[in-house]
């Protein structure tokens, strides 16, 4: 294929797609179960003959945790690559990064990650939980089980802001209270960390919501152990803190802390277990199963059940075709919402055991529509059980 052209609609031609994903920096731990759970899906699709007999061939670069790596590699994609498909993101400043280029040339990036929603682009699909899908739940089942004084940290980037102001009003909706808002820099020292958890110590809240992402996690958990403050009494609950996260955590240090995602590796279902089973085979058995990697699997699958239907990967005609399907996923049926491109995804919430491992408390017990702004979404949308079904 000739540099620069547009990806070929030629029988001849594989499928040529973009991935951007890190494997080195910040986020490299989860990025690295994203890429793996992005390859498991080509390499599924691919031994079942491809997409109308062609096989998919992924372009792959290392942005290295960084936004300004991720535009330039997605100009290249884009621009030398022939590709019209990008997979991959993060962080929040790595989409918002990426998508002005996408748009640029026509293009479509598939989003594979949690965010704070407050979005929309005709050239990006979202398959990461919005916030009336992890953050509601989240709030409710916080308030309910653990108490209505709220401590925040975050690291210091678009995302955890975002996320924290929604996680602020839903406290405040339940006449609750935002005691301290702290951020620190990615990649901080161990010492910021100790620094906020005198600022916790001072404020004495009852529960400690963290937007921290990437390696960063696992210092402020093992800040918040060494400061002698205890899960039961005083959990950290995180949309941003996943089986990756953990992994770098002694088991003292994660026991008992709160994270709501859509997929977790424990997961029973037969769905789940042989996801989870094949994921370990193909990229190792200590390789961590994540959701960001659950909703990279998936979207892949039906990125290409579209392009099947619509014969070419031209983006507006596989965005015509997105709408119309849906895939029997690890976490249950999923399907893109054709109003705002979001995925329609099952809040679960889950506890770190003594054995280092996501047990699910909670099960919403089926998919919630993607509503990305909130419009029609508070608190009062769930009853006392916690529990709400799909909207219609």
């Amino acid at each position: 294929m000739r540099a620069g052209s547009p990806a070929s609609d030629s029988k001849d031609d594989a499928w040529r797609v973009g991935l951007l994903f890190s494997a080195t920096g910040v986020t490299a731990d989860v990025e690295t179960s994203q890429r793996g759970g992005t390859l498991l899906a080509i390499d599924e699709i691919n031994a079942a003959g491809g997409v109308r007999g062609r096989r998919i061939e992924a372009v792959a670069y290392d942005p290295a945790s960084d936004p300004r790596a991720f535009r330039s590699l997605a100009e290249k994609l884009l621009a030398e690559d022939g590709v019209r498909l990008v997979f991959g993101c993060y962080m929040s400043s790595t989409r918002k990064a990426v998508l002005p280029v996408v748009e640029a040339h026509n293009g479509l990036l598939f989003y594979p990650t949690l965010y704070e929603g407050f979005e929309y682009s005709r050239h990006c699909v979202y398959t990461g939980a919005a916030p009336n899908q992890n953050s509601i739940q989240l709030a409710t089942y916080l308030l309910r089980h653990h108490g209505n004084r709220f401590f925040l940290i975050g690291s210091d980037y678009v995302y955890p802001y975002e996320s924290n102001r929604i996680m602020s009003d839903f406290v405040v909706q339940s006449r609750g209270r935002v005691l301290g808002e702290v951020y620190v820099p990615l990649d901080a020292p161990e010492a910021a960390f100790a620094e906020v958890m005198e600022k916790v110590r001072e404020a004495e809240p009852d529960v400690i919501f963290s937007t921290v992402v990437g390696t960063d996690t696992a210092k402020l958990y093992a800040a918040h152990h060494a400061a002698g403050f205890s899960s039961r009494r005083l959990p950290i609950a995180s949309l941003t803190t996943s089986e990756a996260e953990v992994a770098r955590m002694p088991r003292e240090v994660a026991a008992g802390h709160i994270t709501a995602a859509p997929f977790f590796e424990t997961l029973g279902t037969p769905a789940a277990r042989r996801f989870v089973a094949a994921f370990k085979k193909r990229n190792g058995v200590h390789r961590s199963v994540t959701a960001a990697a659950e909703a990279a699997y998936f979207q892949m699958h039906l990125a290409m059940q579209a392009l099947e239907r619509a014969g070419t990967d031209a983006p507006q005609a596989l965005l015509a075709e997105l709408g119309a399907g849906s895939f029997e996923a690890p976490q249950g049926r999923v399907r893109i919402e054709p109003s705002n491109h979001h995925a329609w995804l099952r809040p679960r919430i889950a506890e770190i055991g003594a054995d280092g491992r996501f047990h699910i408390v909670w099960d919403a017990g089926a998919a919630v529509k993607p509503d990305p702004y909130c419009v029609v979404q508070n608190l009062d949308d769930w009853p006392a059980d916690g529990r709400r079904f799909a909207l219609s």
